[in-house]
């Protein structure tokens, strides 16, 4: 099937669908726009510059039915163990974009921290809440955001309020169970971070199952000022399944955010981080990782806008391909003219295991301002000879030094998520997948 024929069908299904009819007039609009926006842009293609080195034909092309959230065979402690979650902490559970409360946790939250289904939030009609919901997207670009924004139907709402600490992170698990036909879902994040505040959200995307599956993902993020905000979003979908997710975030004055981005497998993974500056001194961190081989294709895209001045952006991505495996990096930085004072810095380091691994690697910075601090670079190399001929001199087999190797390699960004149990399930689960690669 053609992708313009597929793009047919989720125009179709949108007019045909009950659940729109039923919605509020705000929310009508809000998918309608997203349907439009769809529909002037169609599934993007290699012709497109953002897209170039991603072909989403696997995903234009295939027929996927509205996932209903049906799991027959899953368990708290598969879904904790899977997701890298706390077993005591706070989380929303949702199962191919359903909300699971049988796997979820919501007792006993902090002062200040409400966290809440989406679709409860829309149903209790929280005007103060419901006002920020695709204001931060841009569905009129981004075909998917605007494919999630027409067909979203539930997700996870957090908001702390001003001046609260939140110690324990917050964790909101997205299952998605491939069965015999094709499915799609689409869940929807909003999480707004007030003024003064401290929180960590850790959103974590799991596959199960063998056959082919999509999930579409959206988080809006919303900092006020001199908050402070760690976001980690853990990504493991199965050798089949499709992900395409977008963070879009949105920080007031002196508003500090640190994003973890940890990609670990999927036939097809499109991440698009988009993160804009918008207030006098305001920082992001932006770390990532990402681990493909067989034949497996993981893109990164990112973008900062430096929009006031004297805003920070630091930024490393590092990727580890195997097999035939397929990486890219695309990182844009947008300086704008009246970002004066802008400290801007952006690395991408690769490393290829096989011969045929590839990756593209694409680092940009467009400066408006003339009073900046900007740089970027990029690297792709092999394991180092030297080192490798030194661990087997000294005894390691070739296939033990190499994941040795690419463990250390690694480290550098594990090392720097600060939830140690998070932290200590990643070293764990590389030490196994280095092993068997």
């Amino acid at each position: 099937m053609l992708a313009t024929d597929n793009k047919e069908r989720y125009l179709a299904a949108f007019k045909q669908w009950p659940g729109q009819t039923a919605a509020p007039a705000w929310l009508r609009q809000l998918r309608e726009a997203g349907i439009a926006s769809f529909d002037a842009l169609g599934f993007p293609t290699t012709r497109h510059e953002d897209w170039k080195y991603t072909n989403v034909d696997p995903i234009a092309s295939q027929t996927f039915v509205r996932a209903n959230g049906e799991a027959t065979s899953l368990s708290g402690v598969e879904i904790v163990t899977r997701s890298m979650a706390e077993a005591q902490a706070s989380r929303l559970v949702f199962v191919n974009g359903i909300f699971s409360p049988e796997f979820s946790q919501t007792s006993e939250l902090p002062h200040g921290l409400t966290i809440k289904r989406l679709s409860e939030v829309i149903g209790q009609n929280e005007p103060t809440i419901l006002s920020q919901l695709g204001r931060n997207t841009d569905a009129q670009r981004q075909a998917f955001v605007a494919l999630n924004t027409a067909f979203f139907t539930d997700g996870a709402v957090i908001s702390v309020e001003p001046g609260c600490r939140i110690e324990q992170p917050i964790y909101l698990v997205f299952v998605s169970t491939a069965k015999s036909t094709p499915v799609v879902s689409h869940p929807r994040a909003l999480i707004m971070i007030g003024a003064g505040s401290e929180a960590r959200i850790v959103e974590s995307y799991v596959g199960l199952g063998s056959g082919n599956y999509f999930c579409n993902a959206v988080s809006e993020l919303v900092g006020d000022a001199d908050a402070v905000i760690e976001h980690y979003r853990i990504q493991q979908e199965t050798d089949t399944g499709f992900h395409v997710g977008s963070l879009e975030a949105n920080l007031a004055r002196g508003c500090q955010l640190t994003a973890h981005a940890v990609s670990l497998s999927g036939a097809l993974v499109r991440n698009h981080v988009h993160v804009v500056l918008n207030g006098e001194g305001a920082e992001c961190v932006l770390n990532g990782l990402y681990l493909a081989d067989g034949k497996q294709h993981i893109d990164n895209f990112t973008e900062i806008e430096h929009v006031e001045p004297r805003a920070r952006s630091l930024e490393l991505y590092k990727g580890i391909l195997g097999g035939s495996a397929h990486g890219v990096f695309n990182g844009k930085i947008i300086v704008h003219k009246d970002a004066q004072k802008s400290d801007a810095r952006q690395t991408n380091k690769n490393l290829l295991l096989s011969p045929d691994a590839v990756v593209n690697t694409k680092p940009q910075l467009e400066i408006y301002a003339d009073d900046v601090k900007c740089s970027h670079g990029s690297t792709i190399g092999q394991l180092d000879g030297d080192a490798l001929f030194y661990l087997r001199a000294r005894g390691l087999g070739l296939d033990e030094a190499k994941s040795l190797l690419s463990f250390a390699f690694a480290s550098d960004l594990v090392g720097r998520i600060k939830i140690p149990s998070l932290r200590k399930s990643l070293d764990e689960y590389l030490v196994g997948r280095f092993g068997r690669w």
